[in-house]
């Protein structure tokens, strides 16, 4: 069973528990190039400046025992795919392997769905390497739908993404 976690609001005070887990080559290394390494005190400040009141986004910062340990989000597309919604997450080093992105995906699906009543399938896009990600997202219920070969550039390697999903219709949460 995880530690409790809370989802919540990324709040001023939290840049210094956000640059101690963030800043880690392994947590980037699976990440899009806008999440940085290093990661200084400066990009936490202006990520927490950055997110507050942004439209079509929901970011929450995980905390477990107090602190700001992980985030994860979603952003609602627009025109022809307002339909859909991009998941994403990441959490510092020291809390993998106990259950708490899965228990953090589980709490966020159900908050997608409720606050975009419109949104009727989730998404998130996985590195083929990362086949942790790949089982924490199976184990909140996500299904693959497919996969993008060769999509992505990251290090200077080419990859391929997993794309899975979950539907609003499907979601048993």
């Amino acid at each position: 069973m995880p530690p409790p976690i809370l989802l919540r609001p990324w709040r001023e005070g939290d840049q210094t528990a956000l640059k101690r887990h963030a800043n880690n080559r392994k947590i980037a290394d699976n990440l899009r190039d806008v999440f940085p390494h290093p990661y200084t005190y400066a990009d936490a400040d202006w990520y927490i400046r950055q997110i507050s009141g942004q439209e079509g986004h929901l970011n929450f910062a995980i905390e477990i025992a107090g602190e700001a340990g992980g985030g994860i989000g979603a952003v609602r597309l627009t025109d022809v795919y307002q339909a859909s919604a991009e998941i994403g997450y990441w959490l510092g080093e020291v809390y993998w392997g106990q259950g708490i992105t899965t228990e953090a995906l589980r709490q966020t699906v159900p908050l997608v769905f409720a606050h975009w009543p419109g949104v009727e399938r989730i998404f998130a896009g996985v590195f083929a390497r990362n086949a942790a990600s790949k089982r924490v997202l199976e184990k909140a219920g996500f299904t693959l739908e497919g996969v993008l070969r060769r999509a992505i550039i990251k290090n200077g390697t080419v990859d391929d993404v997993h794309q899975v999903a979950i539907w609003r219709d499907s979601y048993s949460g």
